[in-house]
């Protein structure tokens, strides 16, 4: 399965929390499952934010505004926040090494032991500054750090984010630069990429921050020498693909495309930013790559690319090919998208439909 989803400033912001655990566990029902006996169909109506496979074979889907759907092959299971969830919208999906879900929500952090709902911080409760003590030398030992059997997660509007070494969740805050904005939140998680050379990727609005456990490297407009008051960094997806690149996905100027210290704007070089184009969030025309939502790499090594106005995107290294409506999509807005072990591409649509791509074909799942 294939992965889914500089100049260093002088000076870094560094904060750390300890455990944000809280550890509030609910032990109750699981709300709408009985309902979902024998159920074959997703009722969500709000977007798939995420799509994600378990050890034991089964499918979540994580929604916009109304929670969690388990799939086990012949009915739901749905989640949200009646039964532990702090938040009803969910951002990313991932498990454990001892097979636990976890969930990143907007408002939080939770994990599923096949019985109940742990929840274990809140983002509006973590106390978190606004801004940061500078240190003047490398950020203390221990601070940040990578192990093993490490999960990540966003911490809501806050710069920074969640780390889970396996024992305890820490809030790590990013370095993030100052930047001649008044816009909050900028450094809040969006997306993040494992990589290689043991680094991984977490994109922000305004900036990329790569760790390899010992150093970053961080992308912003000043170091890739934008303009930010013409046409921003405003990032919403990553990937770094099986050959080492780094994609870029942003709402406005389209993908970046990172190719050892050199950076390109591949919506460009593929003549597919529209002429009339104010790269600032406005709706698109058909067959552009203007706002990039989520980025995904086949087990064939193509790259896949869900835009919020154009359908989705298909590269594979020489053409890129458009899906949209005509070939049989319900709307051409994809939010999310997963290969699973069986080499199955699922796309999460902002309507709440599921598709699957196999041997060249779209079929409505849910």
């Amino acid at each position: 399965m294939r992965k889914t989803g500089f100049l260093c400033w002088g000076v870094l912001f560094f904060g750390l929390f300890g455990s944000c655990a809280d550890r509030a566990t609910t032990a109750q029902g699981l709300g709408k499952a009985e309902q979902a006996a024998g159920v074959d169909t997703l009722a969500f109506g709000s977007g798939i934010r995420a799509i994600f496979e378990d050890s034991q074979g089964r499918l979540w889907f994580g929604s916009l505004q109304e929670g969690l759907a388990m799939y086990d092959g012949q009915a739901f299971t749905y989640f949200d926040g009646q039964n532990g969830l702090p938040d009803n919208q969910i951002q990313q999906i991932q498990e454990d090494h001892q097979g636990r879900i976890w969930f990143t929500t907007q408002e939080g952090v939770s994990s599923y032991d096949g019985t109940r709902i742990t929840r274990h911080s809140r983002a509006a409760e973590a106390k978190m500054p606004s801004t940061f003590p500078i240190p003047q030398a490398a950020p203390p030992a221990g601070v940040w750090a990578k192990f093993s059997n490490d999960l990540w997660f966003g911490a809501g509007k806050h710069e920074g984010v969640y780390r889970y070494d396996g024992q305890q969740l820490s809030y790590l805050a990013f370095p993030a630069p100052k930047i001649a904005e008044a816009t909050e939140n900028l450094f809040a998680l969006t997306s993040m990429s494992a990589g290689n050379a043991n680094r991984i990727w977490f994109g922000t609005y305004a900036g990329v921050f790569g760790y390899d456990g010992k150093t970053f490297t961080i992308l912003t407009d000043e170091s890739l020498g934008f303009d930010r008051k013409v046409a921003p960094l405003h990032i919403r997806s990553i990937l770094e693909d099986s050959k080492g690149r780094l994609w870029i996905g942003n709402n406005g100027i389209g993908v970046l495309l990172r190719e050892g210290d050199s950076t390109i704007n591949f919506t460009e070089k593929y003549g597919l930013i529209h002429p009339s184009s104010g790269r600032q969030g406005g709706k698109s025309m058909p067959g552009t790559l203007e706002h990039v939502f989520t980025l995904a790499e086949d087990g064939e090594g193509n790259i896949w690319f869900g835009d919020r106005d154009a359908g989705i995107w298909k590269f594979d290294g020489t053409n890129m090919t458009n899906y949209t409506q005509k070939d049989g999509l319900a709307n051409d807005f994809a939010l999310s998208i997963f290969e699973d072990r069986k080499g199955v591409l699922w796309f999460g649509m902002a309507d709440g439909s599921v598709y699957t791509y196999k041997d060249g074909r779209f079929e409505a799942r849910f």
